[in-house]
């Protein structure tokens, strides 16, 4: 068997898996209560030596996903999570459980899940976009995904939005801050006075400043993916994350990849939703994309 774990900011969920791939069972912790990275990590491992204890046969390796970027075998760019930024997380995974360990961010992840099993089987050149918490894109080359020299490619959280603004340098992430998830639930509760999500906003679309705000978030987006086709002329777009469930979100971005791109390609919702990094780290434990 082989064996996924996905770190999220608030829960850890593990699933182990037979040789093609297939969950065999499931586990979810939740960390927002815990004291620290470690200990989120000794928590895990404890739990996923009950989870191959409970499923018949032989754990032969294991996948990971992390928010951050993985680089050198640390933890790089997570800076909202206590101790995560530089934690040694393929040594503790792999010394925890004795076989080899791959580690990926959450995106990445997402990306070879929907490469091998999801909307982007098949395809040789390839975006997958999370629409979410926060904002990450996936590329894929050659039916690979491509991790850049440092394992940052596909950081769009980081994208510039106007010039001269404060970026990574200053601890920003501009695009991440004006249309992920997180950032339109700020933006929304400023304009509204009064504490809303991201769906909560969606909801509350008839309302003009609401849909106001919809509809810049949308060709912030829209303008973000097109970018992102325009360099790397990808057949398909599949779009991922809980916002990529919003029925307005798909044909805005649509339009604007239409409208901007020199031969646009077709944009679709992702196959795989809640649990995306889940079945991104089985198919990293497996050898996908």
């Amino acid at each position: 068997m082989i064996l996924g774990i996905d770190f999220g900011g608030t829960k850890v969920a593990l699933a182990t898996a037979d040789a093609t791939g297939a969950p065999l069972r499931r586990v979810r912790l939740e960390t927002r209560a815990e004291g620290g990275a470690e200990q989120v990590v000794r928590r895990a491992l404890d739990a996923a030596h009950r989870l191959v204890a409970e499923t018949p046969g032989t754990l032969t390796a294991v996948g990971v996903s992390t928010f951050g970027v993985v680089r050198d075998g640390r933890v790089r760019l997570a800076p909202n999570v206590p101790g995560w930024e530089d934690l040694p997380l393929p040594d503790l995974v792999s010394g925890g459980l004795g076989v080899p360990v791959r580690v990926d961010n959450d995106v990445n992840a997402a990306t070879a899940a929907e490469a091998r099993w999801g909307r982007l089987a098949g395809v040789g050149t390839g975006v997958y976009v999370n629409l979410g918490t926060g904002l990450g894109a996936g590329l894929v080359v050659g039916g690979r995904v491509v991790p850049g020299a440092h394992g940052a490619a596909g950081e769009i959280g980081y994208l510039l939005r106007r010039p001269g603004e404060p970026g990574c340098a200053q601890g920003r992430a501009p695009l991440e801050e004006y249309a992920s998830g997180s950032g339109l639930a700020a933006r929304a509760s400023a304009l509204l006075g009064e504490p809303v999500t991201a769906a909560g906003l969606f909801a509350r679309r008839d309302e003009p400043r609401a849909a106001a705000l919809l509809d810049d978030t949308a060709a912030a987006l829209g303008m973000a993916v097109a970018n992102l086709a325009t360099t790397l002329d990808p057949e398909r777009v599949v779009l991922g994350g809980g916002m990529a469930a919003e029925p307005s979100l798909l044909p805005a971005i649509r339009a604007t990849v239409a409208r901007a791109v020199p031969f646009p390609p077709e944009v679709v919702t992702a196959r795989f939703v809640d649990d995306a990094a889940l079945i991104g780290a089985i198919a990293l434990a497996g050898g996908g994309a």
